[in-house]
């Protein structure tokens, strides 16, 4: 597997190699930093997305929970097992990408749909024993994977069709400043080159769901 080289700034380098991609989205900026501590409470996910300067990008919330919903949540944990449904917002609270999680036993599986409702993906849990691999699928083919290199630990390797590394989710980053972000409340996502779509937004909602669609499962089956 080829490992491509991580970014250190805020934008990338254009096809000649000296006109940048202008950042400031969710879908633009090389590194987004996902804040755990952004929680309204422990029985409804609400994550902050952030640059690596700390400016606000969005967030991820949970959508469509009930009372009962919310009780069962509270007092055991068979909510994983049930269909989750989670929106990417930008900084004006508008959806960007709606994901859903429906019912499952075992394996996990992600679907991912822009705010029309139009298909965008899957993103699907391939084995159940090990380190945990999803394939993220697009058109009826495989357009990239994500790979755990270390579940606990949040290493993550996010190749695509051809296995070349082409993002990376850890809990760890030395570009971010040190008063702002520590790793017990975030996670990063590093992207190491500009995407073409559908696998820049299949690569966005995989990071940004890591914790609430598909690595919540350390907590039973799956």
């Amino acid at each position: 597997m080829t490992t491509q080289s991580n970014v250190s700034s805020g934008s990338y380098p254009g096809a000649d190699g000296t006109e940048p991609t202008p950042g400031g989205t969710l879908f633009t900026e090389p590194v987004l930093v996902v804040n755990q501590k952004a929680k309204l409470i422990e029985l409804t996910n609400e994550y902050k997305v952030m640059d690596q300067n700390g400016r606000d990008l969005g967030a991820v919330v949970e959508v469509g929970q009930g009372v009962l919903r919310k009780i069962l949540r509270f007092v055991s944990s068979w909510d994983q097992f049930l269909t989750h449904r989670l929106e990417i917002r930008d900084t004006q609270g508008q959806p960007q990408l709606l994901l859903t999680r429906p019912a499952k036993i075992f394996k996990s599986r992600v679907q991912v749909a822009r705010p029309d409702g139009s298909p965008v993906g899957e993103i699907v849990q391939q084995n159940m024993i090990g380190k945990i691999n999803f394939a993220m699928n697009a058109d009826g083919r495989q357009v990239g994977a994500i790979k755990a290199e270390n579940w606990r630990a949040w290493n993550f390797a996010i190749v695509d069709h051809e296995g070349t590394e082409i993002a990376r989710i850890t809990k760890t980053w030395e570009g971010l400043a040190k008063t702002l972000f520590t790793t017990a409340d975030n996670y990063v996502l590093q992207i190491h080159r500009p995407l073409p779509e559908p696998l820049r937004s299949l690569v966005v909602a995989t990071a940004l769901t890591v914790d609430t669609a598909l690595k919540q499962d350390s907590r039973g089956l799956g």
